[in-house]
């Protein structure tokens, strides 16, 4: 999995041989200052597009089979003892509302079956979207497949550079969406104004005041007030769209201090007002580590459970990876993989395409 975050690939080893999934081993491989600004350009119009795309693709796939090939060393187990690699690809463009309808993740899923000599599932999103869906998010399925609980009421909170929430009542079917900027505009705005790629447990936003007039122009939003099913990108939440809510005077951690609490109170919102009756939020996604925000999270939602997944048996690094696996273990048996009650599609599709080894 590589994620809107553009921190790297996160590889997962899972063994789907017993009645519940076993996650083995993971692996991480970042990415360099150069492939993440090559890739970031990318989410806007620019010269010679289709070429740089291309090309992209291809540094990744090699960068996939570099993590696949991590994720194998020293378990003593062979690529041709895995059935297939799940790859999710960099996604660069996500437009699936009315009139476009398309999703593009980059990769060369046919070099990354050959370079890895192993099976590659990839093009997840597609056939949802044909299907009249959002393409996203789908993990949720996957949260519902490992996750749910059958006598407690859960919500599983995915905070990568998009959040989005899953909630998990016994009681009724599965229903999600995403939240809005989980940490991608943290991130950006970080990286601008001290270097760092993001801010380390949120102590930078920490140092900061909220301005809650800022506040309220980026919660004035339109895709907030939109009921599910709903996914967006970068496409819409980027550097672009903060500017056109700043005045220009703001302290940058004073920004950044309101865009934590724009991620805190737009997960908060969704959860009480779709999931009302949860008793535990979980939080998987590189913005669980992300001490300031979590401290908010807990205070937005109290006489509720907050903690990681890792209390679940997966470490919240690690979710996505795993379900990824799990989506490509779906197709290969073929069943399906989405929730159409989440992504707004006529039906549960199984989703990706498989390039054999």
């Amino acid at each position: 999995m590589s994620g809107t975050s553009l921190d790297g690939v996160d590889a997962a080893l899972v063994d789907f041989s017993a009645a519940a999934p076993v996650l083995l081993r993971t692996f991480f491989c970042p990415y360099d200052d150069e492939l993440r600004e090559q890739l970031l350009a990318l989410h806007q119009p620019g010269h010679d597009e289709l070429n740089r795309a291309a090309i992209l693709s291809n540094q990744l796939s090699s960068l996939y089979a570099q993590a696949t090939a991590g994720v194998l060393e020293n378990t003593g187990i062979a690529a041709r003892q895995i059935t297939a690699i799940g790859c999710h690809g960099q996604t660069v463009r996500h437009c699936p509302e009315t009139g476009k309808n398309y999703t593009i993740q980059l990769i060369n899923a046919a070099l990354l079956a050959e370079l890895a000599q192993i099976t590659v599932v990839a093009d997840f999103r597609s056939r949802d979207i044909a299907a009249g869906g959002q393409g996203a998010p789908l993990v949720p399925a996957f949260h519902h497949a490992v996750f749910k609980h059958a006598d407690h009421h859960r919500v599983i909170v995915n905070i990568g550079g998009i959040a989005n929430i899953t909630c998990l009542d016994h009681h009724q079917s599965v229903s999600g969406f995403d939240c809005g900027p989980g940490n991608l505009l943290m991130d950006a705005w970080c990286s601008r104004h001290t270097g760092n790629t993001y801010d380390k447990d949120g102590r930078w936003a920490a140092s900061g005041r909220i301005i809650p007039a800022l506040l309220e122009r980026f919660l004035s939003e339109d895709f907030f007030a939109r009921k599910p099913p709903k996914s967006t990108g970068r496409d819409l939440f980027n550097l672009h769209w903060l500017e056109q809510k700043l005045c220009g005077d703001e302290a940058p951690r004073d920004v950044q201090a309101s865009l934590l609490q724009l991620t805190a109170t737009t997960i908060a919102r969704s959860i009480q007002e779709h999931c009302p009756a949860a008793e535990e939020i979980y939080l998987c996604g590189g913005g669980a580590h992300n001490t300031a925000l979590v401290d908010r999270l807990t205070i937005s939602m109290p006489g509720k459970i907050v903690a990681l997944t890792d209390q679940l048996g997966v470490a919240a690094d690690w979710v996505e990876a795993f379900a990824f696996a799990w989506l490509a273990h779906q197709a290969i048996v073929r069943k399906a993989g989405s929730l159409a009650e989440v992504t707004g599609a006529k039906g549960n599709r199984i989703l990706g395409a498989i390039y054999p080894a």
